[in-house]
């Protein structure tokens, strides 16, 4: 899911910023990360097998992920952040906590913070019809817009009926689209489909990164600033993310600053990572330590202990359920202490996740310079968890029923998902006695734990597959829960 600063002298000064960077957190105790680096779990436990754990070296190189960043915090406050691998496969340019690497999706949280900031101030309004606020560029009107309209709380939602899930960025050497090209989707330079309303504004919870553009537009017409300066006025600037930048393309000057994505080969992008004119949904470059900066800022403001970013009363409606799974922006997620905020990202060559549990002060914010960084960040969020006792989090015990072979033999085939109206192939393969599942979305085959002979659950993210077979015939649909509220559905080809 998901799909990827100025210069100090200039911007920094608007908001009265030094220019000098934040010392790195120091580490908590060498122990406390041995725990964590050497504790990578699944997601998911057999009962009756024991716990396999994993160090991090030897699964970063299992993913083909050269580096990994991190940052923790317990009892309300970052208590280490450290660096792991390299910045590009082949060298020994060590990442450090002070490595940047493209956030991705988690830029969408950041950036409804801006505006939420402006409607705070009077400035926007959450449930007026967006084409109030565009200047330069309008949503086309049509049978859906006709009964509702997309507004500010629907986009941040993902519940505004937009299309364009995400976005693949541009080589470094490509003529970049503006911001009004990317959203009518205007070729040869925009790589993507219009930002079209499809559905009616308001009905369904769909993830929409093309909403986030719009909202990005929407943003410098109404200051008449350009995004990355606005961000730095609005957020990073009141947060202290003293590294963390929405320019796009990286400036020059700090490119020795950050990690090359790399593919899913283990190769690195050509010229070194992708460039997104789409900053909003998925530009930020920045680090753990910035994200947890950010998180820290938003728990502080609903609990009533700062306005750096806006009221109390915002930070709360930010962090309560629009339309599930989402709040305004952050993904939301169990009750009581195990209540936490955060978002993944996935960009090309990159893959990140933070999350923040406010009752009790803790979470942690990773990031990897790899395409199959998810399933390592997973593992590494496990252990993190295990180590600090994170509320409601850890290896799911699961109970094996016992499937005959025939039975899976049934299952396995070829099968095309829909995701948010994508077409994502995927491949349900017997081997050894095991069904394994495969994808554009998790490239490396994961084994499906049994829970019925129709019904299974991943034994690596945990989702929940259940087949349709008719009779004693082959399957001929899959559903996929990825969470609660979202699941994707597909046939046998």
């Amino acid at each position: 899911m998901g799909n990827r600063s100025l210069l100090c002298l200039t911007a920094v000064a608007a908001v009265g910023l030094s220019c000098a960077k934040e010392p790195v957190p120091p580490l908590r105790t060498t122990d406390h990360v041995g725990q964590v680096t050497t504790g990578l779990r699944a997601a998911w436990q057999v009962e009756g097998r024991p716990l396999v754990k994993w160090n991090l070296k030897e699964r970063m190189a299992h993913y083909l992920v050269p580096g990994v960043s991190i940052a923790v915090v317990d009892s309300g406050r970052i208590v280490w952040a450290q660096g792991f691998g390299v910045k590009q496969v082949g060298t020994m340019d060590s990442v450090t906590a002070t490595t940047l690497f493209q956030a991705a999706s988690i830029s969408k949280p950041v950036t409804a913070t801006a505006t939420l900031h402006l409607v705070d101030q009077g400035a926007l309004t959450l449930d007026e019809n967006v084409n109030t606020y565009l200047k330069s560029w309008k949503v086309p009107d049509n049978q859906f817009t006709a009964r509702e309209k997309v507004t500010l709380r629907r986009i941040m939602s993902h519940s505004a009926g937009l299309s364009v899930h995400g976005f693949p960025g541009y080589l470094v050497t490509d003529t970049l689209p503006t911001v009004v090209q990317v959203l009518d989707g205007a070729r040869p330079r925009a790589n993507t489909e219009p930002v079209r309303v499809v559905a009616l504004p308001g009905s369904k919870w769909s993830y929409s990164g093309g909403g986030t553009t719009m909202m990005q537009l929407l943003l410098t017409d109404v200051t008449g600033k350009a995004f990355p300066a606005l961000m730095r006025e609005f957020v990073l600037g009141p947060a202290r993310m003293t590294s963390s930048t929405y320019e796009q393309p990286l400036p020059a000057g700090r490119a020795a600053e950050a990690a090359s994505g790399h593919l899913n080969d283990g190769s690195m992008i050509p010229g070194h990572w992708h460039v997104y004119p789409e900053m909003g949904p998925a530009g930020l470059w920045t680090t753990p330590t910035d994200l947890l900066k950010w998180a820290l800022e938003i728990a502080a403001t609903r609990a009533g202990r700062s306005t750096k970013f806006f009221s109390q009363a915002m930070a709360t409606q930010m962090l309560t359920v629009v339309k599930a799974p989402t709040g305004l922006g952050p993904f939301l997620e169990g009750a009581g202490r195990g209540f936490r905020f955060g978002h993944g990202g996935d960009n090309a060559g990159f893959h990140a996740d933070l999350v923040y549990f406010p009752e009790t002060g803790q979470g942690a914010a990773i990031m990897a310079n790899g395409d199959r960084g998810q399933d390592l960040i997973t593992e590494i969020k496990l252990a993190i968890g295990a180590e600090y006792g994170w509320p409601d989090v850890g290896p799911k015990t699961v109970v094996v029923a016992a499937v005959d072979s025939a039975q899976l033999a049934r299952l396995a085939g070829n099968y095309v998902l829909d995701v948010d109206g994508r077409q994502i192939p995927a491949t349900v393969a017997l081997s050894g006695g095991k069904l394994l599942v495969s994808s554009a979305f998790q490239p490396a085959p994961e084994e499906l734990l049994p829970q019925a002979p129709l019904a299974f659950v991943g034994a690596d993210h945990g989702y929940t597959y259940e087949f349709t077979a008719p009779g004693t015939g082959k399957a001929t649909a899959i559903m996929v829960k990825v969470m609660d509220g979202v699941t994707f559905t597909g046939k046998r080809k």
